[in-house]
C-alpha cells in the first residue's frame, strides 16, 4: 500500500470526518432501516448500483482482458494492470496505485522445453511428450504462450520404472503399499489431476520417497458425457494440459519471505531454501501422452475406483509389461526459479461516515494464458462492478465506509500478490476490515449460483439473491434466489439453497485464515449432482478462451451479470448499511452443526474414545454459550437506538470482531499461517475446507500412527483448543462491562 495516496494522506482528514459523521448521525433524523441494516435511500441506490451492470460491457471487458497471454510477471500482465489504473481512474474512483513485490516465481526454460521420455535400455528415446498444445484457431499468431508446466518443479533427469498412483492421494499412496505391496521409492510415479490440490500430490510422492511425479488429465475427470473437445465444444482436447504451482506453502506466501512483505528491505532466504518448494521433478501431460505412459504398465490390474476413461488396462507397474520390460521411463525438467517484480493494483472509494471501516472486493489478473475463466471472467466482472461504482458517486452516491477494490498479481503462483499486500497491511486491516469479497473466476459451470462463506454472511446471501433476477432462460420472473434453490437445496437443517464452507486456493485464503477477516465468493457452477468432472474441463490450458465463454458458458453474458451484481451486492450492503448486516446466529447454527460433524467423525473409532478417553462434551458446552451469547447479543442489536453513533458503533465493533475472534496467533499444527480455529484446509487437500480443521487433521493422523497414544492426545489438545477458542469468541459478544 502507497502510504502517501493509501492511508497516511488521509489521517489529517479521517478524525474530522469521523467526528462530522458522528455529529450527522446523531442529529439525523429517524430513518426506516430493514433486517439487514440498510436504510431505504440505501436500498434505492443499491437498486440503481445492481441495474447498472451490464451484460454487454462484461462482455467487453473479457474481450479485451483476453486477447494476450499475461503470466504474472511478464510485460503484458504489467500492461494490463496499467490499463486497469488508468480505466479505473476513468470510472471515478478516488485514488489508484500499482504496488509492486519481488517475489519468487517459476517459468520453463526456452532453449531446453519440458518433457516425458520412454527410453530403451540404450537411452534412446522411443516415446517424447508433447512440448505443446495445439493452439486454438484464431490464435495462431500470438506469441508468448508458456508450455505447459509445473511451477516450482525441482529440475532434473530422473529415469526409472513408472507406478500408477490413482489421484496421488494420502489414501491412494497407503492402499498401493499395504493391499498391492507396491513401495514407490526410487520410483517415478504418474497420477491423475482431481479430487485434492496438486501440491498435495507432489507432496504425497515425495514423502513416500518417489523421484519424480507426471500429472495427467483423465477423460473421467476432465471431459463432460456427450460433450465435443474444444472448439467444437467445452471438452478438454486430448493435447490439453494443466499448469499450476505445485508449492506446499499452506498460506505463507512469497517462498523467501514468509510471513513479510516482499519488499526491497525483507530478508529473504536462499531460493533453494524456500517454503514450500517441490525437490523432485514435476510435469503435466495430456490425456493422449498419458495413454503411451499407461499403455504397456506391467503389474496389478487395480481396483475399479482407480480406473479412468482411457482406453488402458490402469496396471500400476512397476514398470512396464514383459514386451517393454526393459524400458523406463526418463524425465526432462529444465524449469527455473528467479526473483521477479509483481504488480497489484489497489483502488479505493473513501467511505463518507466511517472511512477507517474497510471492505474489499479483490481478485487476481495474472493468467496462465489468456484466462478465459479463470481468471478474467472475474476480472471482468470486477470491472463492471468498478465502473458501476463510479456511476453511484456521480450521481451523489458515497458508501458508508471505505471500498478497496483489488486487481491481485500472481495468484497462479501461490497466492502472492494478495497475501504480500495483506502482510504488508496486516495490522492495519485487522483494525479496520469489515470483510473480504473474493473475485477470482465467476464461471465454472452453465447450472446454477455456488457461495463459500463465512457463516455471518448466509443471511445477508440469502436476502440479496432474492433482489437479484435469475439470469436462466424461461426464469426472467423469478429471482436468483428461487433459480438457485431449486437447482441446488442439499442442505438438511433449513429449507433454503447451500452455502459451502471456505477452503483455500484463492485470494481470500491470508485475509480469511490467516488475519480473520469475514470473507466469501460467489460464482456460477456445474450440477453436482450429475456433473461429475473436476473443476472444468479446460482449467489452465490454452483453451481457456474469450470464445469458450461466448459460446458455451453464457452467451448473453446475463450468468456473469447476476454475479457481479452478488458480489458488488455484498460490497454495497457491507460497506454501505447503517448497521453491518453479520448474522451471529448463523454463527451459532454453523458452530452446533459442525461440532456434530466432527463428533460424529470421531465415533468411528469408539475403542480408543474410551480408552484414551477422548469426549468432546466440553465442546459442545462451549458452543451453547456461544449460542446464548449470540441470541442476546442479536437481540440487543434489534433495539439499540439508531440514532446513537456510539451504540451503532459499539455493536458494528463486536460483529466485525467476531471472525477475528477465531483466530489462534499459535496457528494450526506445522501450517502457523493457518490460524483459523473453525475453518482451513484439509492438510491433505488445500481446495476442501474443513470445520474445527485441528481436529479433523489430528483424528485424520490418528488412522495410520505408529504412536496411537501420542495421536489421541493431540486429538484432545486440539479439542480444548477449540473450546477456549470458542469460549472467547463468545465473550466477545457480551455487552460492554
Amino acid at each position: 500500500m502507497k502510504k502517501d495516496s493509501g492511508i497516511i494522506g488521509w489521517m489529517a482528514v479521517v478524525a474530522a470526518l469521523f467526528v462530522l459523521g458522528f455529529v450527522i448521525g446523531w442529529f439525523a433524523k429517524p430513518t426506516y432501516f430493514n433486517a439487514a441494516g440498510e436504510s431505504m435511500p440505501s436500498r434505492k441506490y443499491l437498486r440503481e448500483f445492481l441495474d447498472e451492470m451490464k451484460p454487454d460491457k462484461i462482455r467487453e471487458h473479457l474481450r479485451k482482458f483476453t486477447r494476450l497471454p499475461h503470466l504474472a510477471g511478464t510485460v503484458e500482465n504489467l500492461r494490463y494492470a496499467e490499463q486497469i489504473r488508468d480505466e479505473w481512474q476513468e470510472f471515478g474512483l478516488d485514488s489508484v496505485e500499482i504496488v509492486p513485490y519481488r517475489v519468487l516465481l517459476s517459468y520453463p526454460n526456452k532453449t531446453q522445453p519440458n518433457y516425458i521420455s520412454i527410453i530403451d535400455h540404450h537411452g534412446k528415446e522411443l516415446f517424447n511428450s508433447s512440448l505443446a498444445e495445439a493452439i486454438p484457431d484464431g490464435y495462431e499468431d500470438v506469441s508468448n504462450i508458456v508450455a505447459p508446466y509445473s511451477a516450482f518443479s525441482a529440475r532434473g533427469q530422473p529415469e526409472g520404472d513408472l507406478v500408477y498412483v490413482n489421484y496421488g492421494r494420502t489414501e491412494d499412496f497407503s492402499q498401493l503399499e499395504r493391499d498391492m505391496g507396491i513401495n514407490v521409492t526410487g520410483k517415478i510415479v504418474i497420477v491423475r489431476y482431481g479430487k485434492i490440490f496438486r501440491g498435495n500430490k507432489v507432496k504425497n510422492a515425495m514423502l513416500t520417497g518417489a523421484k519424480g511425479i507426471i500429472m495427467f488429465s483423465d477423460p473421467a475427470d476432465y471431459c463432460a458425457h456427450g460433450v465435443r473437445p474444444y472448439p467444437d465444444g467445452w471438452n478438454l482436447p486430448g493435447g490439453g494440459a494443466q499448469r499450476g504451482n505445485v508449492l506446499n506453502l499452506n498460506g505463507a506466501g512469497d517462498p523467501l519471505t514468509p510471513g513479510y512483505p516482499a519488499k526491497d528491505y525483507t530478508y529473504r532466504f536462499r531460493p533453494e531454501d524456500g517454503v514450500g518448494l517441490p525437490n523432485i521433478p514435476v510435469h503435466p501431460i495430456g490425456y493422449h501422452d498419458a495413454i503411451h505412459l499407461l499403455k504397456n504398465m506391467g503389474g496389478q490390474i487395480p481396483p475399479n475406483n482407480w480406473k479412468g476413461a482411457l482406453n488402458v488396462s490402469y496396471r500400476v507397474g512397476p514398470g512396464f509389461t514383459n514386451d517393454f520390460k526393459s524400458q523406463k521411463l526418463r524425465m526432462n525438467i529444465h524449469t527455473y526459479n528467479q526473483i521477479t517484480q509483481i504488480y497489484n493494483v489497489i483502488g479505493w472509494i473513501r467511505g463518507a461516515l466511517e472511512p477507517d471501516r474497510y471492505v474489499i472486493l479483490g481478485g487476481h489478473r495474472d493468467a496462465w494464458v489468456f484466462g478465459g475463466i479463470d481468471p478474467m471472467s472475474g476480472a471482468a466482472v470486477t470491472h463492471e462492478t468498478v465502473r458501476s461504482a463510479g456511476r453511484m458517486l456521480r450521481k451523489g452516491w458515497r458508501p458508508r465506509r471505505t471500498i478497496i477494490f483489488a486487481s491481485w498479481d500472481a495468484e497462479e503462483f501461490g497466492l502472492l500478490g494478495s497475501t504480500e499486500w495483506a502482510e504488508e497491511n496486516a495490522k492495519l486491516l485487522q483494525n479496520r476490515a469489515v470483510a473480504y469479497i473474493n473475485a477470482d473466476s465467476a464461471i465454472e459451470g452453465m447450472y446454477t449460483l455456488r457461495v463459500d462463506c463465512t457463516p455471518s454472511l448466509h443471511s445477508l446471501v440469502y436476502d440479496l439473491t432474492k433482489q437479484i433476477s435469475s439470469p436462466e432462460d424461461g426464469e426472467q420472473e423469478d429471482s436468483l434466489y428461487s433459480s438457485w434453490h431449486k437447482r441446488d437445496n442439499w442442505t438438511n437443517d433449513r429449507d433454503a439453497p447451500r452455502i459451502n464452507k471456505l477452503g483455500s486456493g484463492s485470494d481470500f485464503e491470508a485475509y480469511f485464515i490467516r488475519l480473520g477477516i469475514a470473507a466469501g465468493r460467489a460464482r456460477y457452477t456445474k450440477n453436482k449432482k450429475t456433473e461429475r468432472y473436476s473443476s472444468y474441463p479446460v482449467y489452465h490450458s490454452v483453451y481457456e478462451t474469450f470464445e469458450i465463454v461466448e459460446k458455451f458458458y453464457d452467451p448473453d453474458f446475463k450468468r456473469l451479470r447476476a454475479v457481479a451484481q452478488v458480489r458488488g451486492g455484498l460490497v454495497f450492503l457491507l460497506a454501505d448499511s447503517q448497521l453491518l448486516p453479520l448474522d451471529v446466529n448463523q454463527y451459532a447454527d454453523s458452530l452446533r452443526k459442525y461440532t456434530g460433524s466432527i463428533s460424529q467423525l470421531a465415533q468411528r473409532h469408539p475403542q480408543e474414545l474410551n480408552k484414551f478417553k477422548v469426549s468432546f462434551d466440553s465442546l459442545f458446552s462451549a458452543v451453547e454459550n456461544f449460542t446464548l451469547a449470540s441470541r442476546d447479543f442479536m437481540e440487543r442489536l434489534h433495539t439499540i437506538n439508531r440514532e446513537d453513533p456510539l451504540q451503532v458503533r459499539t455493536m458494528n465493533d463486536q460483529l466485525m470482531y467476531l471472525e477475528r475472534a477465531f483466530i489462534d496467533p499459535l496457528g494450526l499444527p506445522g501450517r502457523p499461517f493457518y490460524r483459523h480455529v473453525i475453518f482451513a484446509p484439509s492438510s491433505h487437500n488445500k481446495y476442501a475446507g474443513e470445520s474445527f480443521p485441528g481436529i479433523y487433521d489430528a483424528l485424520f493422523n490418528t488412522e495410520n500412527s505408529p504412536d496411537p497414544e501420542s495421536a489421541w492426545n493431540e486429538v484432545k489438545r486440539q479439542i480444548s483448543i477449540a473450546v477456549f477458542t470458542v469460549d472467547a469468541a463468545a465473550e466477545t459478544l457480551l455487552p460492554p462491562a
